[in-house]
């Protein structure tokens, strides 16, 4: 599934993304060590939040795209750092919960 329709999935805005990447499944956690120990890679991140040790992490995960929640601010250096590592960020006014429901049901579908 491309960035693009993720976002079209969960009316995401799109801050800093290249929306060709292909992503097939996502992680959702808040803690930076559990995303590193957990996270696939090529997939989605669900968190809120929304800083530069995010991207960090993100790219020691091998994470295509961080989804930001609960329309969090995004600091320029979080979009400057993604951009430098060729990570794709989105926001949503949606939660975690929610996110995460949408994007199960879109990879299971794409799946069967």
């Amino acid at each position: 599934m491309k960035i693009s329709e993720i976002a079209a999935a969960i009316n995401a805005e799109i801050c800093q993304c290249n929306e060709d990447v292909d992503v097939s499944c996502a992680y959702t956690s808040d803690l930076l060590s559990d995303v590193i120990a957990h996270a696939k890679e090529g997939g989605a991140l669900i968190t809120i939040q929304a800083h530069k040790n995010t991207v960090a992490v993100s790219s020691l995960a091998n994470i295509s795209v961080i989804i930001i929640c609960n329309s969090r601010p995004l600091p320029d250096d979080m979009l400057e750092a993604a951009k430098d590592e060729d990570i794709a960020i989105i926001r949503t006014k949606e939660n975690q919960f929610n996110v995460s429901g949408k994007l199960w049901a879109l990879f299971s579908s794409n799946t069967n």
